[in-house]
């Protein structure tokens, strides 16, 4: 019965301390980059867009997507950042949409970070023997038993390795998944790419359910250029289908205390900082604060929990 009691008050200081918890553990800040983002009517006044260029077969409609291949055979098309990618550590979020009418299509499209910028070629509409980061959305299967198609692939490439095209970059592969619905989903589809420097890169997807999002790989101790350029495209073969890019998202993340919870460790080199001396951490002020929150937060319990059991004793008194 007295614990009866003690069910209101505990919600209460749930409800005060649950807020004060995740302020202190999400530590992780982040700035939006105009520069590297994409977003409806993506051209300026002049029908140009100021941060990106775009060729081959690209067709952009203002009012709904970047088209890099429409459903026709032997297209390739690409976007590309005008000026490099040089924050430290960053996240890049991008709607895009792979669909079509045929039960036979590819080839897929990718998404780069690369020391170069866009020179088309034979991997997804880009050059082979490229410098950095390329993520491969591949939806048509060439020679990869055991696989499971649509599937995404992370490849980190040094400027001299080829592209494993005959086996889907299965000698290539960083780390990757399969994502089974991925083309011509009833829900919009997205990526979040997460990368802090020389530490982790991470790969999240959402196709299943709106704001349901799939863990796809976590790949640690990845290295990439300190300057990259970002750029999207897609290829299409005797097989194809519309390779659309809706929305691009990408923030520079940082720590104001010099840290982070994400699975990487601490860096002196946040982006904001990089180049300048760490500064001592004010540490001082936000412990003793915690400490006396949790000191008032433990009193209130140990003070409800004694009036609940007064309250019981008194009861059980009166009863008899």
């Amino acid at each position: 019965m007295a614990f009866r009691f003690l069910l209101p008050l505990l919600s209460v200081l749930l409800a005060v301390w649950t807020p004060f918890v995740t302020a202190q553990d999400s530590d992780i800040k982040s700035i939006p980059l105009r520069t590297h983002s994409l977003q409806q009517p993506y051209l300026d006044s002049d029908l140009q867009s100021r941060w990106f260029d775009f060729g081959g077969s690209t067709v952009i409609r203002a009012d709904q997507y970047i088209r890099l291949t429409s459903q026709h055979p032997s297209q390739a098309g690409w976007i590309f950042s005008r000026v490099p990618l040089t924050a430290t550590n960053w996240e890049i979020e991008v709607e895009f949409a792979i669909h079509g009418t045929g039960s036979l299509f590819g080839d897929g499209m990718a998404m780069w970070l690369t020391k170069d910028r866009a020179e088309q070629g034979s991997v997804f509409g880009m050059k082979d023997r490229f410098e950095g980061l390329g993520l491969f959305f591949d939806t048509y299967k060439n020679n990869r038993p055991g696989v499971v198609f649509p599937y995404i692939m992370a490849m980190i490439g040094d400027g001299q390795t080829t592209y494993d095209q005959a086996n889907d970059g299965k000698a290539n592969e960083l780390a990757g998944c399969s994502v089974r619905g991925v083309r011509n989903s009833d829900q919009p589809t997205k990526a979040k790419i997460t990368y802090f420097q020389d530490k982790q890169l991470t790969v999240d997807i959402m196709y299943k359910n709106v704001d349901e999002w799939t863990r796809c790989f976590e790949a640690p101790g990845v290295k990439l250029p300190a300057v990259t350029y970002l750029g999207f495209s897609a290829e299409t073969g005797e097989l194809s289908d519309n390779h659309d890019i809706i929305r691009v998202e990408t923030k520079n993340l940082y720590s104001p205390s010099g840290s982070t919870n994400s699975g990487a460790a601490g860096s002196k080199d946040y982006s904001r900082g990089k180049g300048r001396p760490s500064k001592p951490k004010a540490s001082s002020g936000g412990s003793w604060f915690w400490f006396i929150m949790k000191f008032v937060v433990f009193g209130l319990v140990v003070a409800g929990a004694y009036v609940g059991y007064t309250i019981y004793r008194t009861r059980q008194r009166d009863r008899f």
